[in-house]
């Protein structure tokens, strides 16, 4: 069975596709970066005879955007690895490719993904998504805050008092959402066994920085620019 290499170059909005065949024929397509975009690049890479286990996908690791569309493409069965845009650069500039567009970079990745044959990406598992979610909108809580105290200070020096009181009602909402969202992550880890081995592991560790019990495990569950073995649920 031939091999095939397909690039997909990641915008916010858009999957500039490149698939590639032995003998270098490259087909090209666009599709939604959305979950509905991913299902429809599922069934155009089925529809023209790709196969899961003799087809390889590249895609530069670009944090959020690019981790969705893994993600799709890693759970139907797909072989997905997700790259460092520094080892894309030094690819290019050794091909001295100077055409930079969005088609020409997904067909730079497919070239890629045949020449270096990149290790595969596993996605993280679903709880360690759900752990990463709760407490990336937990720091969000906490910049509002520091915001806040930030204009508290000005107003109080100011000595505006109708703002210094709306300012401190939302520093107040703010703690109660933070301090409901803390339950919430504490008690999704202890739902989840592996979670929590994990977190009394990295917290037992001598001489390790004292993080909040969350801190090391969610941060293992973002898309790396490197790849790297994810941990997996337990169930």
């Amino acid at each position: 069975m031939n091999e095939l290499w397909v690039g997909v170059d990641v915008s916010k909005r858009e999957l500039d596709v490149a698939l590639m065949d032995e003998r270098g024929k490259v087909k090209s397509r666009v599709f939604d970066n959305d979950a509905q975009g991913h299902a429809a690049l599922l069934g155009w890479l089925q529809d023209r005879a790709a196969l899961a286990e003799h087809t390889h996908l590249c895609l530069e690791a670009t944090g959020p955007y690019s981790e969705a569309a893994a993600i799709a493409l890693a759970d139907g069965g797909w072989r997905v690895s997700v790259v460092n845009p520094a080892r894309i650069k030094g690819f290019a500039q050794s091909e001295l490719v100077r055409n930079k567009t969005d088609r020409a970079d997904a067909a730079l990745l497919a070239r890629f993904c045949a020449a270096m044959r990149p290790d595969a990406w596993q996605p993280p598992a679903l709880e360690y998504r759900q752990l990463r979610a709760l407490v990336d909108r937990l720091q969000a809580l906490k910049d509002m805050h520091q915001q806040e105290a930030n204009r508290l200070e000005g107003h109080c020096f100011a000595g505006q008092e109708e703002l210094i009181a709306s300012v401190r009602q939302h520093m107040d909402w703010l703690q109660e959402r933070m301090a409901e969202l803390q339950r919430q992550i504490d008690d999704h880890i202890d739902m989840h066994p592996q979670l929590r081995r994990d977190a009394d592991l990295m917290r037992s560790i001598p001489g390790a920085p004292q993080w909040p019990r969350y801190w090391p495990i969610s941060a293992t569950s973002d898309a790396s620019a490197t790849p790297r073995p994810w941990p997996h649920s337990s169930a």
